[in-house]
């Protein structure tokens, strides 16, 4: 048997699938911080919902803490951004919801400690 033949190939590597993707996205979500408050937004309880279909389309809802949050404009794009780098990723787009409207009681309890919000 020639070398070449006798060399097993390894299967080609799984594609990441929906919950994977999922949880790489929060991963990243976690480095993103509003300027002005020193949580991440993902632990803010920002970000109410991320969908990933089977094609690695990622749209992330969320909100902001107030309508005229200054960030809004820059925020957005930086989360589309580092979503579109996440491996299995083939498009992000984030949706900014304003319902329900956001308030403290969505931050994780180590948001709330953080901040002192006992």
């Amino acid at each position: 048997m020639p070398a070449a033949e006798s060399q097993e190939q390894s299967p080609p590597a799984q594609a990441a699938g929906p919950e994977e993707v999922q949880a790489a996205v929060v991963e990243v979500l976690r480095t993103v911080y509003d300027p002005e408050i020193p949580v991440n937004i993902y632990e803010m309880g920002l970000v109410y919902n991320i969908d990933v279909d089977q094609g690695g389309k990622v749209l992330v809802r969320m909100t902001l803490t107030s309508p005229g949050c200054p960030v809004a404009g820059s925020l957005v794009p930086e989360i589309e951004g580092k979503t579109r780098q996440v491996p299995g990723v083939t498009d992000a787009v984030v949706e900014l919801v304003w319902d329900p409207p956001w308030d403290p009681s969505m931050m994780s309890e180590a948001a709330k400690l953080q901040l002192g919000m006992f």
